[in-house]
């Protein structure tokens, strides 16, 4: 199924299941259908998540790792984690302004999942089960701020640095898909998750022994090599296959 949240009219955020033309809406994420049905080209899509918390894993793929010159060592021996806000959302298709206090800002396109039931001790055969759906999300770095901030606040945590979406798939298997990134039109970015140093699992396992993950947490994995730059003007597409594109105009 493909969950989204999403606006009609000027009315409150809701949920609901997409289906083909026809959104039918449910009391919450993954909830009970309500019986009302809406035209899904009258409604506003939002980001499919409302977090308490992002946790984001960095340096996740080997090739990201050697373009940012951080392949010295060795590869990593435990997933590095990182925060945002939920005050890093931003929906499918909104613009996020270029902030004027970076001079490169980034762009890199991820594979997200939001958590569907309180998570703590998740073992390798129950990790998937806490899952309640899988999305695009456009991690937004100040990438020179990264190498300054202290624990990366202003470079990965400024207001609308996260768009997601555009829906959750429940059906979707994580562990080889392609993760691409396209920057007006022209592919910057194509991995695949079956090159991550740590899949969906074992990241999974890793967070929820130090952190409980409570349901509508968004849990990003990382991000391809080809990240760079773009400015106003840009228009970002990330797509994961089979779940749709999440686009960002940069402005």
């Amino acid at each position: 199924m493909k969950l989204v949240r999403f606006t009609a009219g000027d009315g409150a955020a809701q949920w609901g299941v997409l289906n083909g033309t026809q959104v039918q809406v449910t009391r919450g994420m993954g909830g009970e259908p309500t019986g009302e049905t809406l035209d899904a080209a009258g409604v506003t899509l939002l980001a499919p998540a409302e977090p308490s918390k992002i946790v984001c894993v960095g340096r996740n793929y080997l090739d990201h790792i050697r373009e940012l010159g951080n392949d010295t060592g060795d590869l990593p021996a435990e997933p590095g984690i990182f925060l945002k806000g939920p005050n890093t959302l931003a929906e499918p298709g909104g613009a996020v302004q270029r902030p004027d206090w970076t001079q490169n800002f980034h762009f890199e396109g991820e594979l997200a999942l939001v958590i569907g039931q309180r998570a703590r001790n998740l073992t390798p055969d129950t990790a998937l089960a806490a899952v309640a759906g899988y999305t695009c999300a456009l991690d937004l770095t100040a990438r020179d701020l990264q190498k300054t901030d202290l624990q990366w606040f202003r470079a990965k945590a400024a207001d609308r640095f996260c768009p997601l979406g555009p829906w959750l798939e429940t059906d979707f298997d994580p562990r080889d898909v392609r993760v691409q990134t396209r920057v007006n039109g022209q592919t910057r970015q194509d991995g695949r998750t079956a090159q991550m140093i740590f899949p969906v699992v074992d990241i999974l396992v890793y967070l929820t022994r130090f952190v409980t993950l409570e349901p509508g947490d968004v849990v990003l994995t990382g991000t391809p090599e080809g990240v760079g730059p773009v400015g106003p003007g840009d228009t970002v597409e990330v797509e994961v296959s089979g779940l749709g594109v999440l686009v960002t105009p940069i402005v």
